[in-house]
């Protein structure tokens, strides 16, 4: 039979047929289509992971998957770091980015990694408020008797921190000179377990982020400084550095990035949902709790904040002269 001038062809309708059937394979193709795994790189319970899990069950409502955290504590931060980079650039294996990664290279003879080039940085979130804090029963009832102690006991003066070089460490350490005062740096494996520290008396105070904030409040321990540009609302007695003399404001934004080479259209998503979830009154709620700034950039921006960053680390370390080898 003749075919009408309008009727398809045979090549056509297969064409069309196959189509169709491709249709549905690429709408399940569609990102994300599994959990994603999140790596937190703090102990459960710390300021940064409560704010994380927050940021992961809220983003999942938006990705329809489960974003699952998993908790890598210890090496200053940094033992996620090169799992992450090592992971397939498919969106589902992401990680926390902060300061302390981008400087590590620095640190060493030979760098485990390169924050500029071996990762895709997905958006900035937001900062840490750091202070000092000492147990309330302590003979120091400010910065001033505190940094008076420490002239009259050199290194006798014990701190407790996040780790070994992590942008807490080197501030207080850039305070010692500042003040002329020699302390003794003890690392932990995060800041909770810092404060667990100091509020048996093994150390003498804690140099961290907010997770001391509910125990100066409680009246179990007294905050010296915070290290915000301002004074902190929960705080309003505590005098900021500026306030004590020193040019100083420490807060270390952190994001969340993946390994490099990742597609742009699964870095959009996740920059979607994670940004959306930043900003909800639920995230906002977390971040009143422990004080952290929100210091947002998108993905664009954050990547050349990162590379930045990345030469001030490089300078910083070289002055003070600190190495891990």
């Amino acid at each position: 039979m003749k075919q009408g001038a309008g009727a398809p062809t045979r090549r056509a309708v297969l064409g069309l047929t196959a189509g169709a059937l491709a249709a549905p394979a690429l709408a399940q193709a569609r990102f994300p289509d599994r959990p994603l795994r999140l790596f937190v790189p703090w102990t459960a319970g710390s300021s940064s992971d409560v704010q994380m899990r927050s940021l992961a069950e809220l983003a999942q409502a938006t990705l329809g998957q489960p974003v699952v955290v998993e908790n890598r504590p210890g090496a200053s931060g940094t033992l996620h770091v090169q799992p992450l980079a090592a992971s397939r650039p498919d969106g589902y294996t992401l990680g926390q980015m902060h300061l302390s990664i981008v400087r590590r290279p620095f640190l060493v003879r030979t760098p485990p990694w390169d924050a500029v080039a071996d990762f895709t940085h997905i958006l900035r979130l937001c900062g840490w408020m750091y202070g000092v804090a000492v147990k309330a029963d302590s003979p120091w009832q400010d910065w001033r008797s505190f940094i008076a102690h420490a002239k009259a006991n050199p290194g006798k003066l014990t701190f407790a921190t996040s780790g070994i070089a992590t942008t807490n460490h080197l501030a207080m350490e850039e305070l010692g000179v500042r003040e002329g005062v020699e302390f003794t740096h003890v690392p932990y494996r995060g800041s909770s377990e810092g404060m667990t520290a100091v509020l048996s008396g093994a150390v003498d105070c804690i140099a961290d982020s907010s997770v001391w904030v509910p125990q100066v409040e409680s009246g179990a321990m007294r905050a010296l400084c915070v290290w915000t540009a301002e004074r902190v609302p929960r705080l309003p007695g505590v005098p900021t550095l500026k306030e004590l003399g020193h040019d100083m404001v420490v807060t270390s934004p952190y994001g969340i990035s993946g390994p490099k080479g990742m597609d742009p259209g699964v870095v959009r998503a996740l920059h979607d949902a994670f940004k959306a979830a930043l900003f909800s009154p639920a995230n906002t709620a977390v971040r009143a709790q422990f004080d952290m700034p929100e210091q947002y950039l998108d993905s664009e921006a954050y990547a050349g904040f990162i590379a930045q960053r990345a030469e001030y680390e490089k300078t910083m370390v070289q002055r003070l002269g600190i190495r891990l080898d």
